[in-house]
């Protein structure tokens, strides 16, 4: 599988309208702050074709990376889909993990079945910092579940990794897609003007700055 995936994925991403651009009124976002940009990669399953071909370059990058997993797992509420669909192709057992253990019948975090000391791989479909990530993983390994790597559609890849949650997990996160990809597909496709190239690259710089001037 040739490179330029990730750049297919990024053109998919734009197109469906994962990625959407508001300069003039900023999105806020779930933690209150403002951005100019809005990531939604569970737009991906309502799109048989792109869906198709994103799950495409996710098997085989699975494959062509030789990760050894036994079961796949997906993360409340997002991950949960990917994981379906890869588990189906692979034909490998599922779970999927809550972000919090329900408070009736038996109180699990973790459905479906699994095994002591099974090897996991977590399925989302994004990370920024990886501080999400946190509870699936805490979660799995509590039930000593072994987990090294997190699959995820799109990364964010802005942030030093020894600076991030990720750090402290010790897992190794893949992807299909990245902020440089997407900013490569928008400049050689002049989706946006280049004043509102400079500024998305100075929000995902310099996000603190950023928000001094707009917010």
């Amino acid at each position: 599988m040739e490179n330029n995936y990730q750049d297919e994925v990024a053109k998919i991403l734009i197109a469906i309208e994962s990625i959407k651009f508001s300069f003039k009124n900023p999105f806020t976002l779930t933690s209150g702050h403002k951005s100019p940009v809005y990531v939604d990669c569970r737009k991906i399953i309502s799109y048989t074709k792109e869906r198709n071909k994103i799950l495409d370059y996710a098997e085989q990058y699975l494959i062509n990376h030789n990760l050894s997993f036994e079961i796949l797992a997906g993360g409340e509420t997002a991950g949960i889909p990917y994981a379906s669909f890869l588990a189906e192709r692979l034909q490998k057992p599922m779970i999927y993990i809550r972000k919090n253990t329900k408070e009736f019948g038996k109180n699990q975090q973790i459905e479906g079945n699994f095994n002591n000391k099974q090897k996991a791989i977590l399925i989302e479909d994004l990370a920024t910092d990886g501080k999400s990530k946190i509870i699936f993983v805490d979660a799995m390994r509590k039930f000593n579940i072994h987990v090294t790597d997190i699959f995820v559609i799109f990364y964010y890849d802005i942030f030093k990794t020894s600076k991030t949650s990720l750090a402290n997990l010790n897992v190794k996160i893949h992807y299909l897609c990245t902020w440089k990809n997407i900013i490569k597909i928008i400049q050689k496709n002049k989706i946006i003007s280049k004043n509102e190239i400079e500024n998305l690259k100075f929000f995902l710089n310099e996000p603190k700055k950023w928000r001094q001037i707009y917010e």
